[in-house]
């Protein structure tokens, strides 16, 4: 084996040939391509756009900048390609900048062959030590990513400023031979930019007058959001252009994806999973919080609605059934529609707001969005409410929803407190007229907890369609008749822990 060998001298008896990182990166997709191998597993919605952009920009042999809003697996797709590279690499012991032993470019590397020829001693690096990647601030300087004179080397080695052995080297010069990410682009300042043009082009580095010709060998990813859509900065003209690929990311495009990757992503221990279930229908509502606070005219689109908000929001959902469960000392639960009002907080942390969502209130906005949601999703498990608002006279009375809105207009009410047992819940559901027959009119394979489910979610859909009154208030939500809720209108506005939904 190659890896064993531990000087110069058997490097070469062995035959070992040196071959550039994106040569490497190349044969390995190569054979991956050809095996019908993922390449980059894990990453899901990417499959027929962002992924094949990849894979012909790294057979390309490309310096990639991937272009897309925050939470699109940018970073994770460069972080992944360590694994298209060869396991272990020879370098001389010893450098900094990962010489190769048959190339070798640093004084370091050069002395030390000239002294000990054949007999150098060689170590091995391992493919997940050839990553680096730096987050770009305004702070950032040359010498963070290039390097500057180290004056404690100059006087503890008593060496001139003029002999290139006092050069500390930054980030980039140690990354040679590896794949090195600049994050978020554009907010470095345009002048370290710059910077940058000659390592993409010639290689040549230049360090407080020092003329190096320092032939780096790295595969260069940056990532940043696109740049009309920002206002922190920009990205060079002259530096895009040596960028050979440019690819565009994206948010998951259907409901499917964006499931599969908040399920693969969350992060739910094993007990909490045998203690809650949650159905596809709590999932669904989850994903679509996100959907709709892309289209949401409150929230900042140049900013984007990171993937994180659902997996934060299904985390969320899961510990907030769970403590219900805690508390009631019940050996299992299910996520109710109600426990979703605990993942208000995994909204507003992560929605930049215009300013009439500024005016609206962060917790307010992530309330209408997650009343979107219900309004969007209510219409795939049962009739359009708004199709059958229209109706009049003997199709008006034919309306599945009529039983249960004339019990309301009733003067009846319904009170769901957060911390109520399954049990009461469910046999405070059955106490509205006509919800457990339209339910199971619609959905008739649902069991007795699905039911249960089901029946809730009704309720928040009506109310999410003004046919009903929803309050929100503190330890509980209120369903209440449209028209008295309208009547206490300004008592409720008076109550600031009151959110209403008319």
């Amino acid at each position: 084996m190659i890896q064993k060998a531990s000087t110069l001298g058997e490097l070469k008896k062995q035959g070992y040939t040196s071959k550039s990182i994106k040569d490497e990166i190349r044969e390995n997709l190569i054979v991956k391509i050809k095996a019908k191998e993922n390449a980059f597993p894990g990453i899901l919605g990417y499959e027929d756009s962002v992924i094949p952009d990849t894979e012909r920009a790294l057979l390309s042999r490309h310096n990639i900048l991937f272009l897309g809003l925050r939470g699109q697996a940018k970073t994770r797709m460069a972080r992944q390609m360590t694994e298209l590279l060869d396991e272990y690499i020879p370098i001389i012991a010893g450098s900094e900048i990962n010489d190769d032993p048959l190339s070798p470019i640093s004084r370091y590397a050069i002395d030390l062959i000239e002294e000990h020829g054949d007999n150098t001693p060689i170590a091995w690096l391992h493919r997940s030590q050839r990553y680096g990647e730096k987050l770009a601030t305004p702070d950032v300087s040359v010498a963070d990513l290039i390097g500057d004179i180290d004056p404690i080397k100059a006087a503890n080695l008593k060496l001139s400023f003029a002999d290139e052995r006092v050069l500390h080297y930054g980030i980039i010069p140690r990354s040679n031979r590896s794949i090195f990410v600049i994050n978020e682009l554009p907010d470095l300042q345009a002048r370290i930019q710059v910077s940058l043009f000659n390592i993409l082009e010639e290689g040549d580095l230049q360090i407080r007058g020092f003329k190096l010709r320092l032939p780096l060998d790295v595969m260069f990813v940056f990532t940043a959001n696109p740049e009309d859509y920002t206002n922190r900065g920009s990205i060079v003209t002259p530096l895009k252009d040596r960028i050979e690929s440019q690819i565009l990311t994206h948010y998951p495009k259907t409901i499917e994806t964006s499931l599969a990757i908040t399920e693969q992503e969350a992060n739910i221990y094993e007990e909490q999973a045998d203690r809650v279930k949650i159905s596809d229908l709590v999932k669904r509502l989850i994903e679509q919080v996100a959907f709709e606070a892309r289209s949401s005219e409150f929230v900042d689109k140049k900013s984007g609605v990171s993937a994180r908000l659902t997996i934060a929001a299904y985390e969320n959902a899961v510990s907030s059934a769970e403590r219900r469960a805690i508390i009631n000392n019940e050996k299992e639960t299910q996520v109710w529609i109600s426990d979703l009002v605990g993942i208000i907080p995994s909204i507003t942390g992560k929605i930049e707001l215009v300013y009439e969502g500024e005016q609206e209130g962060p917790y307010q906005v992530a309330f209408n969005l997650l009343e979107k949601a219900i309004r969007t999703q209510f219409a795939t498990y049962f009739p359009n409410p708004d199709g059958l608002k229209k109706k009049r006279g003997k199709e008006a009375e034919e309306n599945p929803y009529r039983p249960i809105t004339r019990w309301f207009d009733s003067g009846n009410h319904l009170d769901t407190f957060f911390e109520t047992k399954d049990a009461d819940k469910i046999q405070l559901l059955y106490k509205v007229d006509g919800l457990h027959a339209l339910v199971k009119k619609h959905h008739k394979g649902a069991n007795e907890k699905e039911t249960a489910l089901l029946m809730e979610f009704v309720l928040h859909g009506l109310a999410a369609y003004s046919l009903i009154s929803k309050r929100v208030v503190e330890g509980k939500i209120e369903f209440k008749d449209l028209m008295g809720s309208m009547l206490n209108m300004g008592t409720n506005a008076a109550d600031d822990d009151d959110t209403d939904f008319n």
